[in-house]
C-alpha cells in the first residue's frame, strides 16, 4: 500500500467518542497526526462522513471527514 499521507501519524491508545446528531458511538484512537487519524470501532456502519470526534485524556473536540472505512477501523482527515 503506498503511503498517502501529507504528515506522518503517531501511534497512539486513547479512548474516544464519535459525536454526531446527539448520538455518540465509542472509538478507540489508534494512530494520530495533525492532519487526522485512525480510529477503531465496533462497526463502522451508522457512522456519518462528517462528525466530532472528542478524546476524553485530552479534553480536545476536533472535527472529523471520514476519508475510508474497513472492517472496524476508520481513516478521518481533520477539519
Amino acid at each position: 500500500m503506498d503511503e498517502r499521507r501529507n504528515k506522518a501519524r503517531h501511534r497512539v491508545l486513547k479512548a474516544g467518542t464519535i459525536e454526531f446528531g446527539g448520538g455518540a458511538i465509542d472509538c478507540t484512537v489508534r494512530n494520530f497526526s495533525d492532519s487526522g487519524a485512525a480510529l477503531d470501532v465496533t462497526s463502522p456502519v451508522g457512522i456519518p462522513e462528517h462528525f466530532t470526534l472528542f478524546i476524553q485524556a485530552d479534553g480536545t473536540h476536533l472535527s472529523c471527514t471520514v476519508v475510508w472505512r474497513k472492517e472496524k477501523r476508520i481513516g478521518v482527515k481533520f477539519g
